[in-house]
């Protein structure tokens, strides 16, 4: 796939998440949750490569969280910085998005124990309010429990159906891309200049 091709499946497909929460969540705040969607997935399938080391017989998604021992988990943050167990990877969270009734304090959980998985080791600042705009609890996301996730669901969905297989593989600047195009979609709208917004 050519990264013309890449950037306008990205863009139809985050197009597609918006339409699927329109008139429920603010543009401006939609960015926060695709973009904070898009970073769990990635890390996730980064820390997944990583456990897996590129043997084909581990299946670290399917791993049962009791096989890992502490000297491994604690060898897997002085190498990535963070910890995801198998229970907490994107992958398993979207199988069961649309059915679990928790969906918004399971994420919640799940991003508090990444960023306390680095605690007393050198990366803790750099993880510490790695989702800090990603409030699974926010009412801007409903006001009901079943509104929250409804909508939840709807962007986890969203981004699991994005297929650019390997994220460090893509063609594109997979978040450069999103954000942009979030920026110049929402900016305007919300009263503000996208310009401010751009990272070098």
């Amino acid at each position: 796939m050519t990264n013309i091709e890449q950037r306008a499946e990205l863009q139809a497909k985050i197009w597609r998440i918006a339409n699927d929460v329109r008139g429920s969540v603010d543009g401006w705040d939609f960015k926060q949750f695709v973009l904070g969607t898009l970073f769990y997935r990635f890390i996730s399938e980064n820390f997944t490569n990583y456990m897996e080391g590129g043997d084909d017989s581990i299946d670290y998604a399917n791993s049962p969280d009791e096989v890992i021992t502490p000297e491994l988990k604690a060898d897997a943050v002085k190498t990535k910085g963070y910890f995801i167990y198998p229970s907490q990877l994107f992958v398993n969270i979207a199988k069961t998005a649309h059915t679990n009734p928790n969906l918004n304090t399971d994420l919640k959980a799940i991003f508090n124990a990444i960023e306390s998985s680095a605690n007393g080791y050198p990366s803790e600042e750099d993880i510490k309010g790695l989702f800090a705009d990603f409030d699974t609890t926010s009412t801007r996301l409903g006001n009901t429990v079943e509104n929250k996730n409804s909508r939840l669901a709807a962007v986890i969905k969203g981004v699991e159906a994005l297929n650019f297989w390997n994220f460090e593989d893509n063609q594109i600047d997979l978040f450069g891309d999103a954000y942009e195009f979030l920026i110049s979609n929402y900016a305007a709208n919300a009263g503000k200049s996208g310009g401010e917004f751009f990272t070098p």
